[in-house]
């Protein structure tokens, strides 16, 4: 079994960011048809804050916007965030105490037709756990976000301005909406840039991947606090399963190993190529039963993540990559155990 990794180490590395964020898509379609509005807009609040509590602070001096008007920050923020994780977003500024962001399509969050199965609720649901909170994690009680289309109402794409008011606003004001209102004209002379080492091709590769698994870590650990853990962990594995099946063949030509549709070894070493995109090491191994099998060390899927989130995460994870192999036309049984807290055995069965 070979376990080298592709000619260009970033294609693994895109691999990686396409397909979780494929798992997302998914996981949303599943939950909308499932579960309903009213537990996908709950859903995305909590998904949305959590991401907030954690990032949007730690970042603003990453992305050199400390000390800025905090309306301007804020809408500088969503752009230079957004765009390094490969989401388009543009900015115009009307005044250090008023400026607009507007996201332009495809919608990176509900790509392709998943924008036709996911309902309004979740915009409302992100808006409220992010954008209306950037005040109160600013400290300042007259920052709020005004709101003038929204993605699924068929306006023209999520888009609003983040203002200044010359008063504290109450819970209930930090979001609003003005649908007669219509953004300043786009300058591209004003957009802003991230600093020149967040561009470096390998660096935005690995935030375009981290980007796209955050939603993925994150996203199934606030759907277990909305549905409980037996709901969540069932929805994270079969939408896990399906994309996997139905991407496997996309996923084989990333990174150039189309010939994994035939033998196990051709089935692990696709594995290794993929797993590398994810910076982690693997290494040629034997089963129990004496099959050809992978170590996998590091499991970056799972790194910092509090113990209680890891055993739901890590079972779908795994399940991805179980349902790619099952559409091969060996119809390869890839069996997988924990070894430890930082590595997994996996190896291939035939099919009886």
């Amino acid at each position: 079994m070979r376990t080298d990794t592709p000619a260009d180490p970033t294609d693994a590395i895109a691999a990686q960011a396409w397909l979780h964020h494929q798992w997302l898509l998914g996981l949303q379609l599943m939950v909308a048809t499932r579960e309903g509005p009213q537990v996908m807009g709950d859903w995305m609040f909590k998904l949305f804050r959590r991401q907030h509590e954690e990032k949007f602070l730690a970042s603003f001096d990453k992305l050199g916007l400390r000390g800025l008007p905090h309306a301007d920050a804020c809408a500088r923020y969503h752009v230079l965030s957004n765009s390094i994780g490969g989401v388009a977003v543009e900015y115009m500024p009307e005044g250090p105490r008023k400026a607009w962001v507007r996201f332009r399509y495809p919608r990176w969050m509900f790509d392709g037709p998943t924008i036709c199965g996911v309902p309004v609720e979740v915009s409302r649901g992100f808006l409220q756990g992010w954008y209306a909170h950037n005040g109160v994690s600013l400290g300042n009680p007259r920052l709020g976000f005004v709101c003038v289309s929204e993605d699924m109402t068929g306006e023209f794409g999520l888009c609003g301005y983040f203002q200044e008011f010359d008063a504290p606003l109450a819970p209930q004001e930090r979001l609003q909406f003005r649908r007669d209102e219509r953004p300043p004209p786009y300058d591209p002379a004003l957009q802003p840039r991230p600093p020149e080492a967040l561009w470096a091709p390998d660096r935005l590769a690995r935030a375009e991947r981290n980007y796209a698994m955050t939603y993925i870590r994150n996203g199934l650990a606030t759907l277990a606090a909305v549905i409980g853990p037996e709901r969540a962990a069932a929805h994270a594995r079969l939408s896990a399963r399906l994309t996997g099946l139905q991407q496997f063949a996309a996923l084989a030509r990333r990174v150039g190993a189309e010939q994994a549709d035939g033998s196990a070894a051709s089935g692990l070493d696709l594995l290794a190529r993929l797993f590398s995109g994810m910076g982690d090491a693997c290494e040629p191994a034997t089963s129990d039963a004496g099959w050809p099998a992978l170590r996998q060390r590091g499991l970056r899927i799972v790194q910092g993540l509090p113990a209680d989130e890891r055993p739901l995460l890590l079972d779908a994870w795994c399940t991805l990559w179980v349902g790619a192999l099952a559409t091969t036309r060996a119809i390869h049984r890839l069996q997988v155990r924990p070894e430890g807290n930082e590595a997994l055995l996996w190896w291939i069965e035939p099919d009886s």
